[in-house]
């Protein structure tokens, strides 16, 4: 086999596990919004009755949740960026390695760097989703519809 077609099949195979991390990176993502429209369809609940809501009392109530539903939407918003930004720097990670190998430039250093900073962003996204699953589960919300 032709050397150039050796260093292709070969980062390929490089590419193959940054693709299964990136598969990972979407179900995560997905997971994620689905905890974010809850949170989204809970609040318009609440706002409705907290706008035909007469009893001031329970406006207090309404008012603590409305806060709390607002930071864990905030913190869902924030992890689902930080997956986001991973699986484009694992895309960039795949294109490297390929640009790489075509043009046959020594991008180890930029590929290592993009690969920690993907994972950096990973590690930070799943740190702001356990926040928000900790504050969820510490002041659950009444849950009513």
């Amino acid at each position: 086999m032709p050397e150039h077609l050796t260093d292709l099949s070969h980062a390929i195979q490089l590419a193959v596990a940054p693709v299964f991390l990136l598969t990972a990176l979407a179900t995560l993502i997905n997971a994620m919004n689905g905890r974010l429209a809850r949170v989204v369809d809970r609040r318009r609940v609440v706002r409705r009755r907290l706008q035909e809501q007469t009893a001031p009392e329970h406006n207090a109530s309404l008012d603590k949740e409305l806060d709390l539903l607002a930071r864990r939407g905030t913190l869902i918003y924030q992890a689902i960026f930080c997956q986001v930004l991973s699986a484009l720097l694992v895309c960039l990670v795949v294109a490297g390695a390929f640009v790489g190998t075509l043009v046959r430039i020594d991008l180890t250093t930029t590929i290592a760097t993009l690969f920690i900073l993907a994972m950096l962003a990973m590690i930070s996204g799943l740190g702001l989703f356990l926040r928000e699953v900790y504050i969820a589960v510490r002041r659950p919300t009444h849950w009513e519809p």
